[in-house]
């Protein structure tokens, strides 16, 4: 069965999908939403769950490097409770602290232009996140 990884920001939502298997992560797409509407989100979301047919979605929680929960990451708990409750679908919690400066150095290393990289850079640390849980599993 696919397993969804996601990367929330305030005006972004990375989405990337697992193979059948659940054992290899892909970039799927990147939504655009209006600054902070997240139920326009998670709607979204929950219809791109449907027609893939996913039930399991990981959701990146962004902690401070100490540990500690600050706005973003209270964000991602209540994007999290959106999902289950309005979709009914399994939101694992996955930390992704240096998540983006990985994505980052990648895409500096693979030379991709400025442009490239802001238009894929969500899409691809959802793909990181979800590679991480996949292997981890």
């Amino acid at each position: 069965m696919r397993i969804i990884g996601l990367d929330l920001g305030s005006k972004s939502l990375g989405i990337a999908i697992s193979d059948e298997l659940g054992i290899i992560a892909r970039p799927l797409t990147t939504y655009y939403f209006k600054e902070d509407n997240y139920l326009k989100a998670a709607l979204y979301l929950i219809e791109v769950c449907k027609n893939e047919g996913v039930k399991t979605v990981v959701l990146g929680l962004p902690k401070h490097m100490n540990g500690d929960i600050g706005i973003r990451a209270n964000i991602s708990l209540e994007f999290k409770k959106m999902l289950e409750d309005k979709g009914n679908l399994e939101v694992i919690l996955l930390d992704e602290r240096l998540t983006t400066s990985i994505v980052n150095k990648y895409m500096l290393e693979g030379n991709l232009r400025r442009d490239a990289r802001k238009a894929k850079k969500d899409e691809l640390a959802a793909q990181v996140i979800l590679q991480n849980y996949l292997d981890r599993r």
